[in-house]
Protein backbone atom coordinates (compact mmCIF):
# COMPACT_ATOMS: atom_id res chain seq x y z
CA UNK A 1 0.00 0.00 0.00
CA UNK A 2 1.49 3.60 -1.17
CA UNK A 3 2.04 5.44 2.34
CA UNK A 4 2.16 8.84 0.30
CA UNK A 5 -1.47 10.69 1.34
CA UNK A 6 -3.00 12.83 -0.92
CA UNK A 7 -5.42 15.47 0.82
CA UNK A 8 -8.75 16.35 -0.94
CA UNK A 9 -9.99 19.46 0.41
CA UNK A 10 -13.54 20.74 -0.38
CA UNK A 11 -13.89 24.45 0.94
CA UNK A 12 -17.61 25.60 0.86
CA UNK A 13 -18.76 29.20 1.40
CA UNK A 14 -22.01 29.26 2.98
CA UNK A 15 -25.29 31.29 3.09
CA UNK A 16 -25.31 33.46 6.41
CA UNK A 17 -26.64 31.01 9.19
CA UNK A 18 -26.98 27.72 7.42
CA UNK A 19 -23.40 26.66 8.47
CA UNK A 20 -24.20 24.30 11.16
CA UNK A 21 -26.85 22.94 9.10
CA UNK A 22 -24.71 22.40 6.38
CA UNK A 23 -22.32 20.31 8.45
CA UNK A 24 -24.68 18.37 9.93
CA UNK A 25 -25.74 17.16 6.33
CA UNK A 26 -22.32 16.76 5.31
CA UNK A 27 -21.45 14.58 7.96
CA UNK A 28 -24.64 12.20 7.85
CA UNK A 29 -25.32 12.73 3.99
CA UNK A 30 -22.44 13.06 2.29
CA UNK A 31 -19.43 11.60 4.55
CA UNK A 32 -20.73 7.89 4.52
CA UNK A 33 -20.81 8.11 1.00
CA UNK A 34 -17.35 9.45 0.57
CA UNK A 35 -16.05 6.64 3.14
CA UNK A 36 -17.59 3.72 1.11
CA UNK A 37 -15.13 4.96 -1.63
CA UNK A 38 -12.16 5.02 0.58
CA UNK A 39 -12.20 8.61 1.93
CA UNK A 40 -11.16 9.21 5.54
CA UNK A 41 -12.34 12.56 6.99
CA UNK A 42 -9.30 14.42 8.54
CA UNK A 43 -10.64 17.07 10.22
CA UNK A 44 -13.40 20.27 9.34
CA UNK A 45 -12.89 23.67 9.83
CA UNK A 46 -14.86 26.32 10.16
CA UNK A 47 -14.12 30.16 9.60
CA UNK A 48 -14.73 32.11 10.93
CA UNK A 49 -14.57 30.59 13.94
CA UNK A 50 -17.60 31.62 15.51
CA UNK A 51 -21.76 31.72 14.21
CA UNK A 52 -22.42 35.13 13.81
CA UNK A 53 -26.13 36.15 12.72
CA UNK A 54 -25.89 37.20 9.25
CA UNK A 55 -22.69 36.62 8.14
CA UNK A 56 -21.23 33.72 6.07
CA UNK A 57 -19.13 31.04 7.21
CA UNK A 58 -16.44 29.11 4.92
CA UNK A 59 -16.02 25.35 5.95
CA UNK A 60 -13.19 23.64 4.79
CA UNK A 61 -13.46 19.96 4.83
CA UNK A 62 -9.80 17.54 4.48
CA UNK A 63 -10.06 14.13 3.06
CA UNK A 64 -7.55 12.33 3.16
CA UNK A 65 -6.65 9.12 0.97
CA UNK A 66 -3.12 6.88 0.98
CA UNK A 67 -1.38 6.89 -2.43
CA UNK A 68 -2.81 7.95 -5.92
CA UNK A 69 -4.50 4.28 -6.73
CA UNK A 70 -7.21 4.83 -3.72
CA UNK A 71 -7.30 8.54 -5.44
CA UNK A 72 -8.29 7.39 -8.77
CA UNK A 73 -10.49 4.54 -7.44
CA UNK A 74 -12.27 7.17 -5.46
CA UNK A 75 -12.34 9.66 -8.16
CA UNK A 76 -13.71 7.14 -10.57
CA UNK A 77 -16.98 5.93 -8.25
CA UNK A 78 -17.76 9.32 -7.88
CA UNK A 79 -17.78 10.02 -11.73
CA UNK A 80 -20.23 6.98 -11.89
CA UNK A 81 -22.02 6.78 -8.83
CA UNK A 82 -25.53 9.63 -9.12
CA UNK A 83 -25.30 10.01 -5.65
CA UNK A 84 -22.82 12.71 -4.75
CA UNK A 85 -24.00 15.10 -7.41
CA UNK A 86 -27.59 15.03 -6.08
CA UNK A 87 -26.24 15.77 -2.63
CA UNK A 88 -24.28 18.67 -4.07
CA UNK A 89 -27.09 19.64 -5.51
CA UNK A 90 -30.00 19.29 -2.69
CA UNK A 91 -27.27 21.77 -0.92
CA UNK A 92 -27.25 24.26 -3.44
CA UNK A 93 -29.60 26.90 -1.59
CA UNK A 94 -27.25 26.74 1.11
CA UNK A 95 -24.12 26.98 -1.12
CA UNK A 96 -22.58 30.51 -1.85
CA UNK A 97 -19.60 29.01 -3.60
CA UNK A 98 -17.98 25.58 -3.62
CA UNK A 99 -14.25 24.10 -4.83
CA UNK A 100 -12.48 21.20 -4.30
CA UNK A 101 -8.86 20.75 -4.60
CA UNK A 102 -5.86 18.04 -3.94
CA UNK A 103 -3.10 18.50 -2.33
CA UNK A 104 0.53 16.36 -0.86
CA UNK A 105 3.44 17.11 0.96
CA UNK A 106 6.03 18.57 -1.00
CA UNK A 107 8.60 15.82 -0.25
CA UNK A 108 5.73 13.05 -1.75
CA UNK A 109 5.01 15.16 -5.20
CA UNK A 110 8.39 13.13 -7.24
CA UNK A 111 6.50 9.78 -6.16
CA UNK A 112 3.26 10.10 -7.01
CA UNK A 113 4.23 11.84 -10.42
CA UNK A 114 5.62 8.18 -11.10
CA UNK A 115 2.22 6.10 -11.57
Amino acid sequence: MDDRTIYIIDRIVLTPGSARAFIDAYLSGYAPQARERGLTLDRILVSPPAWIDGETNTVTATWTVPGPRTWWAAAIGARHDPEPARWWESMAPMIVERTRSMASCAEDVEGLCDV
